[in-house]
């Protein structure tokens, strides 16, 4: 008889402790944001290419426009502008206007149209 009252004790035991478990696990989910911090502008771009239409015209842009581009600030949204006119995007860094890395943050969310 004693073995099964520890049964019964041990058996109640572990479901109290799932059950915590497992409202701490809802509790943990509404704490989550309901975008992904860790994702930036490139990478949801990557996932889902953008239409030559919604991206930014980087001959054209205005500099605070630019400055929202990931890695763009004021001075390089300044030093693009003055670069202007650009035949690809690639001028960017051809013209040593950006480096490869900023480059490659916001080659997908850019486009050079030509007047």
């Amino acid at each position: 008889m004693k073995t099964t009252a520890l049964h019964r004790i041990w058996s109640a035991a572990l479901a109290a402790a799932l059950s915590l478990a497992s409202l701490n696990a809802l509790a943990a989910d509404d704490r989550k944001p309901a975008v992904d911090p860790k994702i930036s502008a490139p990478a949801a771009a990557a996932a889902k290419p953008m239409a030559a239409a919604d991206r930014m015209d980087i001959n054209s842009a205005s500099a605070a426009t630019l400055a929202t581009l990931p890695g763009i600030g004021e001075a390089r949204a300044a030093a693009i502008i003055k670069g202007r006119p650009y035949s690809g995007k690639d001028d960017l860094v051809k013209k040593n206007i950006l480096s490869e890395g900023v480059y490659d943050k916001i080659k997908d969310l850019i486009i050079a149209r030509q007047k």
